[in-house]
């Protein structure tokens, strides 16, 4: 697919945004720059279009910034940052705000947090600990940020049937014209940034923790071998010295707040791979044991568009320019 064409499936992507907007219970599109909810409708865009913005919260940093810019690239627009007013004539601004109703299925998914790994190993499925979590990664934004848009509630005492103001997300993966078919994925270590490419043009951009520890930052190249949705987790004491009181592996039961989330995408060099977070507010700011941690909803959007077999690329040095594959990977050996 050219990158005209790619352009193109991208704007009927986000006419089926606004087509899909018309079926739920959304609020009015937002007017006006700069405003709360005019950036809480861009990131809801960004993220839905597979430029992930980090969490939708309404504040735009740098994560937000570079999803833009490389949109902007995409869609060969200027590459601002910003939304200015070319890219505001390409494509108008998704209703920001919904109203969710908390379901019994929700509250199904929840259980308190247990202490040590001993407890976890002896559970059916790791819960979310609230409701107020389930519900912030539902919609792919913070705790804050649903404080914010519902003053009137105390998140903390949420209950089945309540209902709050969140982000008017919809899922990426239904709002494609086209079915991608990525060729390559490219994981910047610099950057803290995964690409996805197809036919040479970047179709996702994915946000990762990476190794706190720089010696276990892989180099070279990769490739898919594995990809697994709600997977269990073996906790090797000897990966965790400091972990103590355990002297053999457990087994620790799936679900949201597994060690590897909802999703592991295991690669072709021993024990690393893409997953899923139990602590999704710490992506890119905090370090892994090694693999590439990423939000639940990224990792699970991402075993969606990858294969076995897709080749990884580790890039060492951050891309100032980062147009598209266009430009050579640069591999840390």
């Amino acid at each position: 697919m050219t990158l005209s064409l790619r352009a193109a499936a991208l704007s009927a992507a986000a006419l089926i945004l606004l087509i899909t907007g018309s079926t739920i219970r959304a609020e009015t599109p937002p007017t006006g720059p700069d405003t709360f909810e005019t950036n809480l409708s861009w990131q809801i865009q960004l993220d839905g279009l597979g430029f992930s913005p980090g969490l939708i919260d309404g504040n735009p940093g740098a994560k937000t910034h570079l999803a833009m810019r490389e949109f902007q690239r995409l869609k060969e627009l200027p590459v601002t940052g910003e939304l200015d007013s070319s890219l505001r004539e390409t494509i108008p601004l998704w209703p920001a705000i919904r109203t969710y109703v908390v379901l019994a299925a929700d509250l199904a998914d929840v259980a308190p947090a247990p202490k040590g790994w001993l407890e976890k190993s002896r559970l059916d499925r790791l819960r979310y600990p609230s409701l107020e979590e389930l519900v912030a990664e539902k919609f792919h934004t913070s705790r804050a940020c649903l404080a914010r848009l519902n003053p009137g509630l105390k998140m903390s005492d949420l209950k089945v049937g309540d209902k709050l103001k969140v982000p008017n997300i919809t899922d990426g993966a239904t709002i494609y014209s086209y079915v991608p078919h990525p060729d390559r994925i490219d994981i910047n270590l610099s950057e803290k940034v995964i690409r996805v490419y197809e036919t040479g043009i970047e179709i996702a951009l994915i946000h990762c923790s990476i190794a706190k520890d720089k010696a276990k930052l892989p180099s070279g190249d990769a490739r898919v071998t594995v990809i697994s949705v709600n997977p269990n987790y073996t906790f090797d004491p000897a990966k965790w010295p400091d972990v103590h009181g355990i002297d053999h592996k457990l087994l620790i039961p799936p679900g949201p707040r597994n060690p590897v989330g909802l999703c592991w995408i295991g690669l072709s060099l021993p024990g690393y791979g893409m997953h899923g977070s139990p602590t999704p507010e710490l992506i890119g700011k905090t370090g892994s044991h090694g693999c590439f941690r990423l939000t639940n909803w990224d990792a699970l959007r991402l075993s969606r568009l990858v294969a076995i077999g897709t080749p990884v690329h580790f890039s060492a040095a951050p891309s100032p320019d980062a147009t598209t594959a266009d430009l050579p990977i640069v591999a840390s050996r």
